[in-house]
């Protein structure tokens, strides 16, 4: 069932449901159930991750281990506060039998209206102008060490360490609280997932950091609407359900 309904309410039919990302097989927040795709049915099941605190409501959106920059961090201007965060795994396996999971989606939840629509929408930086995506295609971003996150954009400056630093002081060294081996952790949220700190925070500022799919790509970011138009979560979907 999926979690826009199951929690918040009798989910509206989005306004196609033909073309992606408003196609019938679309499945962010599904849990517990299986949709039809063009590989066959594929059985869907959610992993709550915790919340993101969103100061500036600047969501960015990036390959944490490459991408993250102190200043530059292309974003989506989303609400400000604590928002909870979903990743929604996806059983690939032939027999269906849970051997073969991958990470579908990630989703941020803004708030308990119906989703009625979704269109893919574009991170940019400060001063760049977001184009719209005609529908089915999208600009997104790109993955180069298996691993995509959500953060606020303006905490990231301000809450990191001096960055020439951050591989070895942060990503991977032996100390229990690297990121590489939170992510690892299948005590933590699960193995690929990790909510994180940021080191030099003062009010909660954090990063949640999960596995993207098969691995290095380029993926979109796609908005819900409510029938209002206004933003109510936004997901990264990996292209592992089509």
């Amino acid at each position: 069932m999926s979690i826009f309904s199951h929690i918040f309410g009798k989910e509206q039919q989005p306004q196609s449901s033909n073309t992606w990302p408003n196609n019938s097989s679309w499945g962010a927040l599904k849990n517990g159930e299986a949709v039809q795709t063009v590989d066959g049915p594929r059985f869907l099941s959610t992993v709550p991750c915790g919340e993101l605190t969103l100061p500036s409501g600047r969501l960015a959106v990036c390959d944490p281990f490459v991408f993250l920059s102190p200043s530059g961090t292309p974003f989506i201007s989303t609400p400000k506060g604590n928002f909870p965060v979903i990743v929604t795994l996806v059983d690939v396996s032939e027999k269906q039998d849970r051997s073969h999971i991958r990470e579908a989606y990630a989703s941020i939840i803004f708030s308990p209206a119906a989703e009625a629509y979704r269109k893919s929408v574009q991170l940019a930086k400060d001063g760049e102008k977001r184009l719209e995506p005609k529908e089915d295609n999208f600009v997104g971003f790109a993955v180069d060490a298996g691993t995509a996150c959500f953060v606020d954009e303006s905490a990231i400056g301000p809450c990191m360490p001096n960055p020439q630093n951050w591989y070895q002081s942060l990503f991977e060294n032996e100390r229990p609280d690297c990121w590489f081996k939170r992510m690892d952790d299948p005590a933590h949220i699960r193995a690929g997932i990790a909510n994180i700190a940021l080191p030099l925070a003062k009010n909660g500022e954090n990063l949640i950091l999960f596995h993207s799919g098969w691995g290095d790509g380029y993926f979109p970011v796609v908005g819900s609407y409510d029938s209002s138009n206004r933003l109510v979560a936004a997901h990264i979907d990996f292209l592992v359900v089509k």
